[in-house]
């Protein structure tokens, strides 16, 4: 867990990253979130970044519920408005997280191109394939197929990706069984979702996560305030988009909003 600080904080961000990468690739929206008065608390989920165990594997996906309860319970510790931002499959376990546990001080939820279905997903014969593996040899890995070019239209940050010895480049079946279960859930119990202001930025020309069944998850929503923003031509990561500074601009209002 690491923390960027600030005198006189308005608020606490914490950060869930997406899969295949880590915390250390959201230094820049740390950045930016302390410049407005917020600190920032985030982390690496297990099986990523600088994490110990075998990397692209979980056994459960309350590993991840489990780790961001401890980021929260940090942030509590402030006794500030906790805002929590998930990206991608960090946005599924925002959702996962505040459909199963304790909400309390979370005064707001960004979830950036949350990962409720996937773009392209497995023929049916992969599919067979890792519910097999998933129970006769779960840390089996095959490629993740996350590639630079699909994640963002910015050269630089596509040039850093490449060179990220921390970037994780396969999964496990098992992995993608817990994925794919807690999309489901996620998808099945949308009344299961708490009744927090919410703000959904998704790529307009996502190549990862199929953006119309994040617009059908957000229309299910009995969310008294809610609010979603699809950001057009913009590939899947909009916080690292050549346009981000309009997409943080756009966060930062939602907030401002809630916590004036």
């Amino acid at each position: 867990m690491w923390k960027w600080e600030v005198d006189e904080p308005r608020g606490v961000v914490v950060v869930v990253h997406g899969a295949g990468e880590h915390h250390a690739r959201y230094q820049w929206l740390a950045k930016k979130w302390n410049d407005h008065g917020f600190e920032v608390i985030m982390g690496d989920l297990p099986g990523q970044g600088k994490t110990r165990g075998k990397r692209g594997h979980i056994q459960s996906f309350n590993q991840y519920l489990d780790t961001v309860e401890g980021w929260l319970d940090e942030a509590r510790q402030r006794e500030l408005p906790i805002i929590l931002l998930g990206h991608s499959m960090g946005g599924l376990i925002v959702i996962r997280t505040l459909m199963e546990r304790n909400i309390a001080l979370i005064s707001g939820v960004i979830l950036s191109s949350p990962c409720l279905g996937l773009s392209q997903p497995p023929t049916k014969t992969k599919e067979m394939a890792t519910k097999l593996l998933h129970r006769i040899a779960p840390t089996v890995s095959a490629n993740s197929g996350i590639k630079s070019e699909h994640v963002t239209r910015n050269d630089e940050i596509r040039a850093a990706y490449l060179k990220d010895e921390l970037r994780v480049t396969k999964v496990s079946a098992r992995w993608y069984q817990e994925l794919t279960k807690a999309i489901r859930l996620a998808n099945r119990y949308p009344e299961k979702f708490p009744d927090i202001p919410l703000l959904v930025l998704q790529a307009g020309d996502d190549l990862l996560v199929n953006k119309f069944d994040v617009r059908d998850w957000f229309d299910q929503l009995s969310v008294t305030e809610k609010y979603y923003k699809e950001w057009e031509g913009l590939y899947h990561e909009v916080f690292n988009e050549p346009e981000r500074e309009d997409v943080y601009r756009y966060a930062i209002g939602f907030v401002n909003l809630l916590l004036p």
